[in-house]
């Protein structure tokens, strides 16, 4: 099953558009997705792992749609007595202004408008988080997004996404048929489980964007994730970055 990938037929949430009620929904359902299928206990098991009381942290979240993991964090640092700061951003501005509405209260957020690609400096923070995002981007691209994160981290990295297989691919078609129907959803994540890389083929993207004494594993639910600690090299390339606010 080859990975299809078209840039100019992007996914709908990817395009530009104001706000509306079913971009509202499709994020809603997103975050939903993500807290019954998996993508918030693979981020508290790293959390866990990660993180120790008493301590405190700046984290960057690329890509962070709905915001909803971003919110894990502060949940999980805030039960723990953590103090943490994050960068949550995302290159819509219509997402980012839904993710800031159903984020009220959570103050350690700070939500921008930014490119991936570019924001941020080298070292800037410890932890750098970017979750079901690589999918949305050409090999070439995915690769060069995970060099970047590595480079702005001075700790941890953390990339997660979707395994392109065909339990994946019945999963989320049964999801979408019968539970997550709207229309954007419905249309995004069958285009996403054929977007996804294959384990082996995120394994190839880690290589290729130079880390090393990585891991890489299978989570619940077609999730997988490659992580770097303080423990591996992080490689850094001569990039020109742009700062992120926050």
């Amino acid at each position: 099953m080859p990975r299809r990938f078209d840039p100019d037929d992007p996914e709908l949430m990817d395009r530009p558009q104001p706000v509306s009620a079913e971009l509202e929904r499709d994020l809603e359902n997103l975050a939903s997705l993500n807290r019954w299928f998996g993508s918030h206990r693979l981020l508290r098991h790293f959390l866990r792992r990660w993180w120790t009381p008493g301590s405190s942290y700046r984290v960057l979240d690329l890509c962070t749609g709905a915001g909803d993991l971003p919110r894990v964090m502060v949940d999980f640092a805030r039960s723990h007595g953590i103090p943490i700061r994050i960068v949550a951003v995302d290159a819509n501005r219509s997402t980012l202004e839904i993710a800031r509405s159903l984020s009220a209260g959570y103050d350690e957020i700070s939500f921008t408008e930014g490119n991936a690609m570019t924001c941020g400096s080298p070292g800037e923070f410890d932890l750098v988080h970017c979750a079901l995002a690589l999918h949305h981007f050409s090999n070439a691209d995915a690769i060069a997004l995970l060099r970047h994160c590595a480079r702005l981290s001075k700790r941890w990295v953390l990339a997660s996404d979707l395994v392109r297989s065909p339990f994946t691919t019945a999963g989320v078609w049964l999801l979408t048929q019968f539970i997550y129907r709207d229309a954007m959803t419905r249309h995004d994540g069958r285009l996403s489980a054929q977007r996804a890389f294959s384990f082996r083929e995120m394994a190839d993207l880690a290589a290729e964007a130079g880390w090393t004494g990585h891991g890489h594993a299978r989570f619940p639910f077609g999730r997988q994730a490659l992580w770097l600690d303080s423990g591996a090299e992080i490689p850094q390339e001569d990039l020109q970055p742009e700062p992120c606010p926050g």
